[in-house]
């Protein structure tokens, strides 16, 4: 049934995506807020210079969950991504559960992003934006002397609105935007490795993992960061820095969820996927060793955090002004790529799950003229932008990178699932070692689960149970798998 589904180009989405386009929006949907903003949270509170050592683990778990994705691509190239995968494998039940978690990956990680473009903008503008209405209610910061409190981030709801239009336009023309903007932010960041690696200072780097006897730093509220806590320095540090980096990451699943509009998905489908995280992965080391050497990692603890790259090369590489002006700018166009990325592959994921009963029908209607789920771009750009409005980026990010693993971790089990179940199943693609591949991607994304702290785990939980609320109150009955 999933297989014929995908072959009815006629009635559903328009093939138009070539495996270039699909690593272009790879690379489109993962260099992001989790490079520009996260590095140098995770390096400041956490990781320290050993912050590219976090950036390996994330990038191994990725590795893992990339193979099998791959491996589910090719055989199912339906919009649905990991839920697909799941209603495949483990049935109904579970394909909810994860399309729900999904829905904390892309809607709030285009959330997440939106708020950091709100903040490049913002030091673009030479901070002329009233602190109260580029930040949310949550946020306060002593500016001036003067105690700012936030009322609602404007510019995070504009670049939504505007991307949100460009994709109920088309996704050909999403795609070519996308590209452009890949080019533009890929070189943008190859120049500041190349510049930034002549301003590189040895004693930065020393002590390369924190110890625990690390002084503290100083906060932008004045008081002093601790690093005592096992989570703060060592080991530990380096794996939260992993769990916060993590985010990433995030965007080389949703290749996936392109899969039903791939010219050829069978073949392009697993070369996107796994060529936009290795090139990736191979930027992100390069950038992260790189930021740390220039700036002491305690300076992201107080300043430069919302804009860690423009505040490393003002104060350290001086006679750069432009080369900070530039990256801003670049960054600004590179956010709003992993903004559409992350709104196409939600309005994506809802338009499956609408497919199969268990979202009203609204979520899948096609509009007559552009064929993209328009009505569902529309529902998705007030609930993204209530977040985005009205919730701090922190707050968001930890919970997007929840969503991420928990799709990760199904995803694994599913490709185990469905060799015991079907081992003469054709498959375009293998995921080598089956099943310790699948197993390491599952130990690996479980232990980053955990590192995060019981605040965002209990704010995940309260989500599943309030999906699992809609699923046996709608979903259930309306199930075109019960009828």
């Amino acid at each position: 049934m999933l297989l014929s589904q995908a072959g009815d180009s006629e009635k559903g989405l328009k093939r138009t995506l070539g495996a270039g386009n699909l690593v272009a929006l790879g690379i489109g949907a993962i260099i992001g807020a989790g490079l520009f903003v996260r590095t140098a949270a995770a390096a400041g509170e956490h990781a320290g210079p050993a912050v590219t050592l976090s950036f390996i683990i994330a990038a191994i778990g990725c590795a893992f969950a990339g193979l099998c994705y791959a491996e589910f691509a090719s055989i199912i190239p339906i919009a649905g991504s990991a839920y697909t995968y799941a209603y495949a494998t483990m049935g109904e039940l579970v394909a909810w559960i994860i399309g729900w978690a999904l829905v904390l990956e892309y809607a709030l990680g285009a959330a997440t992003v939106s708020i950091s473009w709100s903040e490049y903008l913002n030091n673009l503008c030479g901070k002329s934006i009233p602190y109260e209405w580029c930040h949310s209610p949550f946020e306060q910061a002593l500016v001036a002397g003067v105690m700012h409190h936030g009322i609602m981030n404007v510019p995070a709801l504009i670049i939504l609105a505007l991307l949100t239009l460009l994709l109920i336009r088309g996704t050909q023309e999403s795609a070519i935007v996308n590209t452009i903007i890949v080019i533009v932010k890929v070189a943008i960041v190859l120049v500041f490795i190349a510049i930034g690696w002549q301003f590189i200072n040895p004693a930065n780097h020393h002590p390369y993992i924190i110890p625990a006897d690390a002084a503290p730093a100083v906060k932008p509220d004045g008081s002093m960061y601790s690093y005592l806590p096992w989570v703060n320095h060592g080991f530990g540090g380096i794996l939260k820095g992993a769990a916060i980096v993590f985010f990433a990451f995030i965007g080389f699943d949703a290749v996936s969820t392109a899969a039903q509009e791939a010219k050829n998905p069978k073949k392009d489908m697993p070369m996107g996927i796994l060529g936009s995280l290795v090139i990736c992965t191979i930027l992100y080391i390069l950038f992260s060793y790189v930021l740390t050497g220039v700036a002491p990692f305690t300076d992201f603890v107080k300043s430069g955090k919302e804009a860690s790259v423009s505040y490393a090369i003002q104060t350290y590489m001086h006679g750069y002004g432009w080369l900070s002006t530039l990256i801003t700018f670049a960054i600004l166009a590179g956010f709003s790529s992993v903004i559409l990325v992350m709104l196409m592959g939600q309005s994506r994921v809802f338009y499956t799950m609408s497919n199969d009963g268990l979202l009203p029908r609204i979520f899948s209607d096609l509009h007559p003229k552009f064929r993209t789920p328009y009505k569902s771009n529309l529902i998705l750009f007030v609930f993204v932008g209530l977040f985005a409005a009205f919730v701090p980026g922190s707050v968001a990010g930890d919970l997007t990178s929840i969503g991420t693993l928990l799709a990760f971790v199904l995803v694994c089990v599913g490709v185990i699932i469905l060799r015991k179940r079907d081992p003469n199943l054709v498959r375009p693609f293998k995921t080598p070692l089956v099943p310790l591949v699948p197993i390491l991607g599952i130990i690996v994304c479980m232990s980053m689960i955990l590192s995060l702290w019981g605040y965002t785990l209990t704010v995940a939980l309260i989500w599943m149970v309030v999906g699992l609320f809609i699923y046996f109150g709608y979903s259930k009955h309306n199930s075109k798998l019960k009828q």
